[in-house]
């Protein structure tokens, strides 16, 4: 098994490798918790709630992506519900949001934050509220 900064107990960390990934299970008050870690040359992509977010890709990946070709949106701070219809990927240029999916209580440790420089994915049908607390400004594509 590999080294991982993650600190836990053996009672809140189970760890087992699915084709390349790193999946991690704890149940802090009972609830069942899971996120993803994927290393992927430089970057680390983690996945947390279904969303997949990937902190700070190189140049190189945004290139690859054609990132910097697709079309941009943003708002200011502010808090509203969303449903993707579709799977969105997307690059914050700008901004810091707490992302809550529906379903998830609410609790502290039911959203996922993301904040200028990262690359985020988001799966078709998710249903969530954003917290917008910075300005956002991003690069954004369905699929």
């Amino acid at each position: 098994m590999m080294a991982s900064p993650m600190v836990a107990t053996s009672a809140h960390l189970q760890s087992t490798t699915t084709t390349g990934r790193i999946i991690f299970y704890s149940a802090p008050r009972g609830r069942r918790f899971a996120a993803a870690v994927r290393a992927s040359g430089k970057t680390m992509a983690t996945e947390k709630l279904g969303i997949r977010v990937e902190r700070n890709p190189p140049e190189s990946r945004l290139s690859e992506l054609g990132v910097r070709q697709w079309p941009k949106w943003g708002c200011e701070k502010s808090k509203f519900p969303w449903t993707y219809s579709a799977k969105e990927t997307c690059y914050l240029l700008q901004g810091k949001v707490k992302v809550y999916p529906d379903g998830t209580g609410g609790g502290e440790e039911d959203f996922v934050e993301i904040a200028a420089g990262d690359l985020v994915v988001f799966p078709k049908g998710m249903s969530c509220t954003w917290d917008v607390a910075e300005a956002v400004d991003k690069h954004y594509m369905f699929e």
